[in-house]
């Protein structure tokens, strides 16, 4: 029996088929990300009939793990339309909290941290999350993500609070208006998205002073306000999987030991742990 997994945050999914014979996957795709606090039933199985144009000729077990889906009835917008698209001959839905500490954990206990478009943690017993701290998203939490450092670049050049020769070079570089940016965060759909999207110029330019005390003030309230609750992390290390952690790892772990936590595991992605966890 092959296993199909798919690991959706707010930005994307990224699928992998697998079987008993492989640690990795022998099939890789992305689409948009998929998240029942923005989209319903029937926009999720659009996306899948437009975006999923590989076809899976086998049963397979499907292990979706996502984003927003950590309640009973955010699970199931997700899990009719996978069933009505796939097929599949069995399927779980679980929280892409779960994903990181299945993958990053395995069956031991540990704390297990998502840093992509959003951030979230949580203690893992090895069997499951007994402790979590809220991540509350983007406008109230999602401290040292990708929406954090793009929120707080973008509000401080439109508030003139980095130097001008950083405003100007943003400018040139993206070619937005202030009305246009405001549109973007205020009217149009995924302002998330939009705002993790400047995380990548950041990284590129980390050798400005400002950025880069930038990420580090994100990543430093990132462990006060969420990693310092878990009385866990004095005894473990604290492991990470998502597309900032990963590019800003060298920051992170900076920011860890300056405030008194050893860092463990830093992965882009989940997919091969959680392929390990089910095989």
């Amino acid at each position: 029996m092959k296993i199909l997994i798919a690991d959706s945050g707010s930005t994307k999914t990224h699928w992998g088929l697998a079987d008993e014979n492989t640690a990795v996957p022998v099939i890789e795709f992305q689409t948009p990300g998929i998240n029942p606090f923005y989209q319903d039933k029937n926009i999720i199985l659009q996306l899948l009939q437009k975006e999923c144009t590989w076809k899976i000729k086998t049963p397979v077990s499907l292990y979706f793990y996502g984003a927003g889906c950590s309640g009973v009835d955010s699970k199931a917008i997700v899990y009719e339309p996978l069933n009505t698209f796939f097929k599949p001959a069995s399927i779980s839905v679980e929280s892409d909290l779960m994903a990181a500490a299945r993958s990053l954990c395995q069956h031991e206990a540990g704390l297990a941290c998502i840093m992509g478009t959003g951030s979230n943690s949580c203690y893992y017993n090895g069997r499951e999350i007994t402790k979590h701290v809220p991540s509350l998203g983007y406008i109230l939490g999602d401290e040292g993500s990708g929406a954090d450092i793009g929120r707080k670049l973008v509000a401080d050049i439109l508030k003139h609070q980095l130097p001008d020769s950083v405003a100007e070079h943003f400018f040139s570089t993206f070619h937005y208006t202030r009305e246009e940016i405001l549109e973007h965060v205020y009217k149009n759909p995924f302002p998330n998205r939009f705002l993790a999207g400047f995380a990548t110029y950041v990284g590129e330019n980390t050798g400005i002073p400002a950025l880069y005390n930038l990420v580090k003030s994100g990543f430093s309230k990132f462990f006060t306000r969420n990693i310092r609750q878990y009385p866990q992390a004095a005894n473990h290390p604290v492991h990470f999987t998502g597309s900032i952690a990963w590019h800003f790892r060298e920051i992170l772990t900076e920011s860890a030991t300056e405030n008194g936590f050893q860092v463990g595991q830093i992965t882009q992605s989940p997919m091969n742990g959680l392929i390990r966890f089910h095989i």
